[in-house]
């Protein structure tokens, strides 16, 4: 009698120890317990005891993101060298722009002298072209500058050289009249026909070659 009492015992507990593991398992299953995350979903295992087990299974795409990078706390290291980046850009960026502008203001103090200089030139040509005259000026002549007593100014065509110890007037200078109309010192005449040369080659060389996408600078140099 004590061996049949004692064999009632022991499957007495194993039928409430299965009732309990069946509880628990269907208990997960319907979403007791833990609270499952997004991406995630259970599949029952038994124990060697042949308890029924709830485990969670993660899908294989959760772990595009290591959660060791979005759940750790930032290093504050990082945040130094990347606010010493950001400054270095600003520093670069103002430097390069610092560069462009003085090109800039290089090319605007020279584009002023030629300016100057233009104007200077427009305003002489126009006093000499107001200078008296008692001939027709024609292109590619040298003519005399002289000044009266009475402040008067005129051209001629003789040349204090050829004038001699005879010259009546005060000698104020040479000039050129080029085809312009404009007027080259006498100093000047040499540098302006040499460079008048050269451009006259270039076009002649340009209209002499074929058709060309490029434009040809043989001679220049």
């Amino acid at each position: 009698m004590r061996h049949l009492s004692g064999f009632a015992r022991a499957g007495n507990m194993a039928a409430l120890e299965a009732s309990v593991c069946e509880r628990d398992a269907v208990g997960a299953e319907a979403g007791g317990g833990t609270e499952l995350q997004p991406g995630t979903h259970t599949e029952t295992h038994r124990d060697p005891a042949g308890c029924a087990k709830a485990v969670a299974k993660v899908s294989s795409d959760q772990f595009l993101v290591s959660p060791y990078h979005t759940r750790r706390i930032g290093n504050p290291e990082d945040l130094v060298e990347l606010a010493q980046q950001v400054q270095k850009a600003d520093e670069f960026i103002r430097a390069n722009a610092t560069n462009k502008l003085i090109v800039i203001a290089e090319q605007i103090r020279h584009l002023q002298t030629q300016a100057r200089k233009v104007l200077e030139d427009a305003q002489r040509d126009a006093e000499l072209h107001h200078a008296a005259c008692n001939m027709v000026k024609k292109p590619g002549n040298i003519y005399y500058l002289y000044k009266r007593d009475n402040g008067q100014q005129y051209f001629s065509i003789l040349s204090p050289k050829e004038w001699g110890a005879s010259c009546p007037h005060d000698f104020l200078g040479a000039y050129k009249l080029q085809h312009d109309l404009s007027w080259t010192p006498f100093d000047n005449i040499g540098k302006q026909d040499a460079e008048l040369g050269i451009m006259d080659k270039l076009l002649s060389q340009q209209m002499a070659l074929p058709e060309c996408t490029e434009p040809n600078f043989q001679g220049l140099t």
